[in-house]
């Protein structure tokens, strides 16, 4: 474990000066560390951080509920849904697409859906920090649609999980999926009334008892999950959903950021201890021909994001570069469809993705301009900006 740890710092601290982030450098280092790759072998099963792993998947859904707010449907929530429904449209319509183009099954191509289409959440947010572009008006809509793509994500997981779990009959699925969103919808019922109560039996002074508390029940609820067909990952995040709303909401997401941090490293570590880079060659085309398609329908996401909110050609090259990046959804659902037993082409499939499209997501974002400059509009864009800088240089 502490090599695995130092192993993911160093070379997140060497990404770190290029300006890489760290997801796709943690996977990085699980596969040079890991059985399929010459040399050094840290650990020759990946199973044995598999509880590890699954508490780091557990605490970054969990974050993710604390930061997620009610009031964020309330304030401009026509045109977030608008946005993010187009978003989704667009980008999960073409990973259904693909993922029946390639003819690896039923079941892979609704997890490639959602691979292809849901973006990463942890690195939108860290390109917008290191860009410095919290404040800039696209930030508004590029938040919300991270918010309507958590919403789908948890409705859709919830629907997957019976497909994957492999019912026998149609009746076994309803009945399964039933079950699933009977409990995903008390969860909801809990988070959306059972606010004051929960934050009643939250709320201590002492630190060491809240977070005790607050990991009890998120990993608890997110087991429990599990028995009724709901992924853990799920369950974890309307916990989450719950105590953020609570008057100790503020500290438990201080308190929770180096757990989910630290164990969130060792998931995208373990998931790269599973990667055979010698499957990579076999997915090449696949992945290429992905992450071509991934850039496409983002950019036609971003000129419909833009026309809802009336931005320049600048904007829309912003929304359309950020979003791009791919990672930890789209390794929960790797995770889901190796436990199912679906293709194996899968993992080294979502794992190429991902690392290819984590490392050009800042890359691209951070180049915008060169996209702007080709949008359609940008040069009756840029020749408004002249004339009104005139009056001001005279």
């Amino acid at each position: 474990m502490g090599g695995a740890f130092l192993a993911a710092a160093v070379l997140a601290r060497l990404g770190g000066r290029i300006g890489l982030p760290t997801i796709p450098l943690f996977i990085l280092a699980g596969i040079l560390l890991g059985p399929h790759t010459p040399g050094y072998t840290l650990l020759s099963n990946p199973h044995d951080l598999e509880m590890l792993s699954a508490l780091g998947l557990v605490l970054l859904l969990f974050y993710l509920g604390l930061e997620f707010h009610m009031d964020d449907l309330k304030t401009g929530g026509r045109k977030m849904a608008i946005a993010g429904g187009t978003y989704l449209v667009l980008n999960v319509g073409a990973g259904l697409i693909f993922g029946f183009a390639l003819g690896w099954g039923t079941s892979e191509a609704l997890v490639l859906a959602g691979v292809l289409g849901i973006s990463s959440s942890a690195i939108v947010t860290k390109i917008l920090v290191d860009l410095g572009r919290i404040g800039n008006p696209e930030t508004r809509p590029i938040l919300g649609i991270i918010v309507v793509e958590d919403i789908f994500l948890a409705l859709y997981l919830a629907a997957l999980q019976p497909i994957l779990s492999g019912a026998d009959s149609l009746s076994a699925a309803l009945v399964d999926g039933g079950k699933a969103f009977g409990f995903l919808l008390l969860l909801a019922l809990a988070a959306r009334f059972g606010t004051k109560l929960i934050g009643k039996l939250m709320s201590t002074k002492d630190d060491e008892l809240l977070v005790i508390s607050f990991l009890g029940v998120a990993v608890f609820v997110a087991g429990v999950s599990e028995m009724f067909g709901v992924a853990d990952a799920i369950g974890a995040f309307m916990v989450g959903l719950m105590l953020g709303s609570t008057s100790s909401g503020d500290r438990i997401l201080k308190l929770v950021h180096p757990l989910r941090d630290a164990f969130g490293a060792i998931f995208f570590f373990a998931f790269g201890l599973s990667i055979d880079p010698g499957d990579l060659p076999s997915v090449l085309w696949p992945v290429v021909a992905a992450v071509v398609l991934t850039l496409a329908m983002n950019i036609a996401a971003g000129l419909a994001a833009a026309k809802v909110y009336s931005f320049g050609a600048q904007a829309t090259s912003n929304i359309a570069t950020t979003l791009v990046a791919r990672g930890e959804f789209a390794l929960i659902l790797a995770t889901m469809a190796a436990a199912a037993g679906l293709d194996e082409r899968l993992s080294p499939f979502i794992a190429g993705y991902v690392l290819l499209l984590a490392v050009l997501a800042p890359l691209a974002a951070g180049r915008s301009h060169w996209l702007a400059r080709i949008l359609p509009g940008s040069r009756k864009k840029d020749d408004h900006q002249d004339q009104e800088q005139i009056p001001v240089s005279v």
